[in-house]
């Protein structure tokens, strides 16, 4: 099982995130392209700094949306939303090429990720923008019940999908991320993301908020690096993972 963290998420004098820190507990880092959090110099630096842990790189593309940090849902034309991710992907990955790499996977960000998980339109225009720009690389998705029905619509874009649970995020009954309004969204130690884990690897599904168990296919896990026990988490997630 790989873990994955949001990366590359400051912007200016601004920062978001022990990155730093983070970084050697984890298997894959999704850096964020310039439209709801990053810039040129703070992508160049995330880059180098997975480079140097051997991290392998992927897209973290979202909504042009730096205030809202890419968490506000926006209407996009499907020619407009796909030019929006052809242009972040291509960004990121034109660093990459300046440090001899390039982009491995892309993972949509927050209200855009959300969305592509609820709206086939939106999906069908994410796989096609990735198909159009980087086909070889894999579209992280989230990992739900209906999971057959994403894989069978990348298969039609000839694309590949690698399925996403969280770490620490609560789970609705329909498989879904609770919304970080609700309380207890967020699991706040490393106990509650232990658990949760273990479940993921083990048995193959999550305990919803109401104590639902609900079956998920996931390839990879996610954690984030932006809560104040990130990094305590990130390393015993690490140990958690080799020990499974």
């Amino acid at each position: 099982m790989k873990l994955n963290c949001d990366m590359g998420e400051s912007f200016g004098s601004w920062t978001k995130g022990m990155d730093a820190e983070v970084m050697p507990y984890i298997d894959m880092a999704s850096i964020a392209c310039g439209f709801h959090a990053s810039d040129p110099l703070t992508m160049d630096h995330t880059v180098k700094l997975a480079l140097a842990q051997n991290v392998t790189i992927g897209a973290h593309p979202g909504y042009p949306d730096l205030l809202g940090f890419g968490r506000r849902d926006m209407d996009c034309r499907p020619d407009e939303l796909k030019a929006i991710l052809v242009y972040q992907m291509a960004a990121l990955n034109g660093i990459c090429q300046v440090h001899g790499t390039s982009i491995s996977y892309v993972k949509p960000h927050g209200a855009l990720y959300n969305r592509m998980m609820v709206d086939n339109t939106t999906l069908s225009v994410v796989m096609s923008a990735v198909r159009s720009y980087a086909p070889q690389c894999p579209l992280v998705v989230m990992a739900t019940p209906e999971w057959q029905q994403v894989k069978d619509r990348a298969d039609e874009y000839g694309i590949e999908v690698w399925f996403e649970a969280f770490s620490d995020r609560a789970y609705s009954d329909e498989g879904r991320l609770v919304k970080r309004s609700v309380r207890g969204a967020v699991h706040e130690t490393t106990e509650a993301i232990e658990e949760q884990v273990t479940q993921i690897i083990r048995e193959g599904t999550v305990t919803s908020i109401s104590g639902q168990r609900i079956p998920i296919k996931a390839d990879t896990i996610c954690i984030h690096g932006d809560s104040y026990h990130a990094v305590d988490a990130a390393r015993h997630m690490r140990k958690v993972v080799e020990a499974l």
